[in-house]
């Protein structure tokens, strides 16, 4: 099976800014050593009592001191800046366009500036679009997702299918999320922080890390970069399950992996490995892990690298993504970090420990808040 009448998409560069580096190599060699960023921060600024989380230092210099830009906006332009770093893609060209996926943006500047018109404009993620686009002199009007968290996921699809309509020849899609007094307030009141590092898929897992980080990826149709990795399908779908709560049954989860399998024209024998969502809370896991069943692949190696990154929102799906593409390229699939014993109903085959591979195909999941499910086949 092949896309006659649709040109193949082609992943050009790619970029993780996390709390343990800075690009996707030097982040690939501490996931690779098992160490995760995930740690106990005691920080009034963010929570009444200690949290585990992934977080930047506050000395952390991203774009050096330059105070037009917003923390979430400092890790977008770094990103993006390593990722253009010699991949032969001029943001100038009018064939090329900007898309940027973040869960909260701004948010937290509700938390430190007078609530007004102005914060408001401030405030909008298509403001943050703007400023990045016009950093770099992207031409065209910058596209933004957000979609809880599957935006990461659903930017890829976006981007691959403005690709293959042949609206543009290139496309930058980066996706950033930083964590503040809300966000952290309101997974608190979800009960759905851990008290540890999380587990995900782990029976004695009691909930998620939150993280903060950037990730890009830089897609081209042009025929340059045969042989690159390719973006090969995708799907999105809604449960329409629960504001909160995800379907109980992972029958819309289940139907977004199929159909993105068939999108990518793969069977789905051949997808090798799967980067799940994996959030480590009770009903998440236990949801996906219905899906990966009823699609058919509850034998395929699987990881989560939630207990590494913490949950990185809208950034979560390029992260995890990125990571992927190299272990396509190293034929190592990255551990679980916190996984000792099954807990989820249908049978899952987690990796404990890196496992050596040799992979042409792997799927990505997410499922987000609103009932909201994306998955993307990706490969050689």
């Amino acid at each position: 099976m092949s896309r006659i009448s649709e040109p193949d998409v082609f992943v050009v560069a790619d970029n993780i800014l996390s709390p343990i580096g800075n690009t996707t190599e030097e982040n690939f060699v501490q996931l690779k050593n098992i160490i995760s960023g995930v740690k106990l921060h005691n920080d009034e600024a963010l929570s009444p009592t200690p949290f585990f989380a992934s977080l930047f230092g506050n000395d952390h210099a991203f774009i050096g001191n330059d105070n037009n830009y917003t923390k979430f906006e400092q890790l977008l332009i770094a990103s993006i800046t390593d990722t253009l770093k010699d991949s032969g893609i001029d943001p100038k060209d009018k064939k090329t366009i900007l898309i940027i996926s973040s869960a909260k943006g701004n948010i937290s500047l509700l938390e430190t500036e007078t609530n007004n018109v102005e914060l408001q404009k401030r405030i909008s993620m298509s403001t943050s679009a703007r400023l990045v686009a016009e950093y770099f002199g992207f031409q065209n009007q910058p596209v933004v997702i957000s979609n809880a968290c599957i935006s990461g996921v659903m930017a890829i699809i976006t981007g691959m299918r403005l690709l293959r309509a042949g609206h543009y020849e290139n496309v930058v899609i980066c996706g950033a999320d930083v964590i503040s007094k809300f966000i952290v307030s309101g997974f608190q009141s979800f009960q759905a922080l851990s008290a540890d590092v999380c587990k995900p898929f782990d029976k004695a897992r009691t909930g998620l890390n939150l993280g903060e980080g950037a990730a890009t990826m830089i897609l081209s149709t042009n025929k340059k970069f045969k042989g690159n990795i390719k973006v090969k399908g995708g799907a999105v779908s809604n449960d329409a399950n629960h504001i909160s709560g995800p379907s109980r049954t992972g029958e819309e989860l289940a139907y977004v992996i199929k159909q993105a399998i068939k999108d990518a024209s793969v069977a789905t024998s051949d997808i090798d490995f799967i980067s799940a969502h994996g959030t480590a809370t009770v009903y998440n896991d236990e949801m996906e892990a219905n899906a990966i069943g009823l699609a058919g692949l509850q034998a395929v190696p699987l990881n989560s690298l939630k207990g590494y990154y913490g949950h990185t929102l809208g950034a979560a799906g390029l992260i995890e993504t990125v990571v992927s593409i190299q272990s396509l390229k190293k034929d190592l699939i990255i551990s679980t970090p916190g996984f000792e014993e099954l807990g989820v109903t249908s049978p899952v085959n987690v990796c404990a420990s890196p496992m050596p591979i040799n992979a042409d195909n792997f799927l990505k999941t997410a499922s987000g808040f609103g009932g909201c499910n994306a998955a993307v086949v990706i490969g050689k």
